[in-house]
């Protein structure tokens, strides 16, 4: 069985998308089958994963809606060991009342994540910012979680209330681990940046901080709107071998 390695955070802007797509993409590179899944209604994902011009832009929301099966909503990407599963039609709807009962309500996102981990080594999965349904039911179906924390201040106020509510969730999904908390968005020259990430070192324990920290550059912004990962569009980038490092951790973790 493989892993599902769940990307959360208790608000956007920090980092979360862009982490989980150069992660998936740097699992795939180490020939690990891996699938990145985003269940968060902004659909980012597709944006930033590498998928040919002219993809398909069903996903989840309409396997979940029963309008797609497995089959069509599991899209190829420039690296043979890498699948994505984009939010799919619900990145165009304004109301995402609906879709979020559906996932409360039903058992259809743990068991696609079930089904996933049977068919890959690595399941990648992007969630919607906060502590909300969506995110609670990927939670219970996860044996892997980070947290992308921004290096500035506002982030910093966030981190408690996303720490209790992981820690709610390993009490009933006992298989859950807190792998760390990844500093993203880094700027040594900013006396800010470098206060923020010297704050969490210095208040949390020292396992819960990945030693690990995500640099912010031209490079990777540039990359995601390019639509593809930094880790395969500039590999020589500090961010990109920040994210392969990463992912090198990881996998020896999740053996």
């Amino acid at each position: 069985m493989g892993r599902v390695l769940a990307v959360v955070s208790q608000k956007g802007g920090v980092g979360k998308t862009t982490t989980s797509v150069n992660l998936a993409a740097a699992f795939a590179r180490r020939g690990l089958k891996t699938v990145i899944i985003d269940v968060d209604p902004q659909g980012a994902v597709r944006y930033g994963i590498g998928l040919r011009r002219g993809h398909p832009t069903y996903g989840f929301a309409d396997y979940l809606n029963g309008v797609r099966n497995l089959r069509e909503i599991l899209l190829p990407t420039a690296l043979p060991w890498l699948r994505a599963i984009l939010a799919g039609s619900v990145s165009d709807a304004t109301d995402h009342t609906f879709y979020q009962q559906l996932i409360a309500e039903t058992s259809v996102l743990r068991d696609l994540l079930t089904t996933a981990r049977e068919r890959c080594d690595i399941v990648v999965v992007d969630t919607p910012p906060g502590l909300g349904p969506i995110v609670h039911r990927v939670l219970e179906a996860s044996q892997h979680v980070i947290v992308p924390l921004q290096c500035e201040p506002l982030a910093l106020q966030t981190t408690p209330q996303i720490l209790r509510g992981i820690q709610e969730i390993v009490e009933k999904n006992r298989d859950l681990t807190l792998d760390g908390i990844l500093l993203t968005m880094f700027e040594p020259s900013h006396p800010s940046s470098q206060r923020v990430a010297d704050y969490v070192r210095e208040h949390l324990p020292r396992n819960m901080v990945f030693d690990i920290v995500i640099p912010r550059t031209e490079a990777a912004l540039e990359a995601f709107a390019a639509g593809q990962p930094v880790v395969l569009r500039t590999p020589a980038d500090a961010a990109a071998q920040a994210y392969v490092n990463l992912a090198t951790l990881l996998a020896e973790r999740f053996r």
